[in-house]
């Protein structure tokens, strides 16, 4: 049951993609070209989706923490970690840096797959290309405090 549920949510979730435009680099750019503003170019549709992310996630959180425990699982697996380091900060200037190159972020480059849109293939194959390297990085013994999502959390 818990498979059936991961797939609608996905589904949903590259529904809304498309339907907000996110899995197309040309309006992506649009918003984050802030230039474009005085021209009359700048798109700020997507920041309305952004707003609209943000309160369903909001109101989602509360709803679902009120419970004891997740449907589908024994227990929450929450972060623990409150501070910044490095890794947080570098990782979000890499993502931004992409996003802004690209117009794609790793969601709607996935289901930009789908249109056989060649810079989604082009950035997908350079975001596993990415995560390889880190897994690479992280078992480097002089970088080894260095942990993939794949790797157990503390709790």
């Amino acid at each position: 049951m818990a498979i059936v549920l991961q797939f609608v949510v996905g589904l949903i979730f590259g529904f809304g993609l498309l339907l907000s435009g996110m899995s197309d680099p040309a309006k992506v750019l649009n918003f984050l070209d802030l230039g474009g503003i005085a021209l009359g170019t700048w798109d700020p549709s997507l920041a309305f989706v952004m707003a609209g992310a943000v309160a369903v996630t909001f109101v989602g959180y509360r709803f679902v923490l009120a419970r004891s425990r997740p449907l589908f699982a024994e227990s929450f697996h929450l972060p623990t970690k409150r501070d910044l380091d490095p890794r947080i900060v570098t990782g979000a200037a890499i993502f931004g840096v992409g996003w802004g190159l690209a117009g794609f972020c790793p969601g709607p480059a996935l289901t930009a797959l789908g249109f056989g849109a060649r810079g989604a293939f082009i950035f997908v194959a350079a975001m596993f290309a990415g995560m390889w390297i880190a897994r690479l990085l992280a078992r480097t013994p002089a970088l080894s405090r260095i942990t993939t999502p794949a790797d157990s959390l503390e709790t």
